[in-house]
């Protein structure tokens, strides 16, 4: 996610930078390499960037080149490798030492992959990151029509030179000759007997190599500029020209917001005729007095509640549980609650943090805080660390003060997965 982004370099630590993106902060994690390149605090640079969203953390990663952070994804997505954990080994070995070091495990993969009932596997360079699908679906084609290995290849357009010495001493015919790229396309049963079969003595560039000396069919199928290998850092610019508004591979220019809303809820209830217990965060608390309410009389749930729906813009509680309505009379606030989080998951959203505060001079709160956590944390699925209760009186103020009632405020923030 992200993409891109450019702005002024305000702070650095050991692990990260703020950059000022037009006024918005952005945190950004970089790899040793990265910050020991950057400029000092002031100046404006550029970062290719990745956002990683976890249930309980968003980080976004920075990067100096494009191949650099495909390698961080790569890292993360093939090799089963933590986001930090790939951001201390691209800090050591760079981009390029990453990529000699996963080379080194491709036949381990393709061994591991013999074990599979796949027909088919396709050996790719990741220096190549755009992959188009036309050439994907012609490399196929060419194994369905009988052929044993598969290529793109691109003409060569420029007149070629043979050089001694420095000295041109001829020219060579470029009619026969043509511009190697990946992915390759092979069965795997073969690639795999043919790479069991080869010599540990010799070396070779590329898999088709395995191919070319037996009178095997190879097809070569037409590649693709934008299959470019990147190997300096202006093919990076190349390539963002050749990619740019094709709608295949299309990078967006400004960066996403990312959609994070609060809401708040604040719910009262005073105390009636019967005696208690009382019901808060969903724990029954001994108490000589019951609320008054049309439900069980949930102050912090209900204030929960009406948290989510503002976030949510989604009415509040009395609209989805209105108190004319005999079937909500002495019902469990905590299935209020369960319906809030189910409305999070139909507007494509995820509740980040819970934080309620309750208002009274009696019961005492502190004894069942972490009562009321765990409970929350059961009926919204949210870790208890992302649960804050917390209590206070009004100074003898008011109707809290005077004992009267008792009240609840709430803020609950939400991560739109849409952005």
């Amino acid at each position: 996610m992200i993409g891109k982004l450019s702005g002024r370099i305000d702070y650095r630590s050991e692990d990260h930078i703020l950059l000022d993106v037009r006024g918005v902060g952005y945190i950004v994690y970089c790899s040793e390499r990265t910050l020991m390149a950057l400029p000092g605090n002031g100046e404006v640079i550029s970062l290719y960037t990745d956002l990683v969203v976890r249930e309980d953390f968003l980080q976004l990663f920075g990067f100096l080149s494009l191949l650099e952070k495909e390698w961080h994804r790569l890292l993360m997505s093939v090799q089963g490798v933590g986001a930090k954990a790939s951001m201390a080994i691209l800090g050591s070995l760079g981009p390029d030492g990453v990529g000699r070091a996963i080379a080194l495990g491709d036949w381990n993969a393709v061994k591991a992959a013999g074990e599979s009932d796949l027909p088919l596997v396709a050996v790719h360079d990741a220096a190549r990151p755009f992959v188009p699908q036309r050439v994907i679906s012609e490399l196929i084609a060419a194994l369905d029509a009988g052929a044993d290995a598969a290529l793109p290849v691109l003409p060569v357009v420029d007149t070629l030179k043979q050089l001694d010495a420095g000295r041109v001493t001829a020219t060579t015919d470029r009619d026969t000759l043509g511009r190697a790229q990946t992915p390759q396309l092979f069965r795997l049963a073969d690639l795999l007997a043919r790479h069991e079969n080869l010599p540990s003595d010799r070396d070779i560039t590329d898999d088709v190599r395995l191919y070319e000396e037996d009178g095997s069919q190879i097809a070569a199928v037409t590649g693709d500029d934008r299959l470019m290998k990147l190997t300096t850092a202006a093919d990076f610019a190349i390539l963002s020209s050749l990619i740019a508004g094709d709608g295949e591979f299309d990078m967006p220019s400004e960066p996403p917001i990312i959609d994070i809303r609060t809401g708040n809820g604040f719910d009262v209830h005073k105390f009636g005729d019967s005696s208690g217990p009382v019901t808060l965060g969903g724990v029954a608390i001994p108490h000589d007095r019951g609320l008054a309410a049309h439900s069980d009389g949930d102050v912090g749930l209900h204030a929960l509640c009406d948290a989510i729906f503002g976030a949510l813009s989604d009415g509040d509680i009395g609209s989805h549980f209105p108190p004319s309505d005999p079937q909500w009379k002495d019902a469990d606030s905590a299935a209020f609650l369960v319906f809030a989080k189910e409305r999070c998951l139909a507007h494509g959203a995820r509740i980040l943090h819970l934080d309620l505060t309750l208002i009274c001079e009696q019961p005492k709160i502190g004894p069942h805080r972490d009562a009321m956590r765990l409970r929350i944390s059961e009926l919204v699925g949210l870790p208890v660390e992302r649960i804050a209760v917390k209590a206070t009186t009004s100074e003898k103020l008011g109707f809290t003060g005077r004992g009267e009632g008792i009240a609840a405020q709430a803020t609950a923030t939400l991560l739109f997965e849409g952005g």
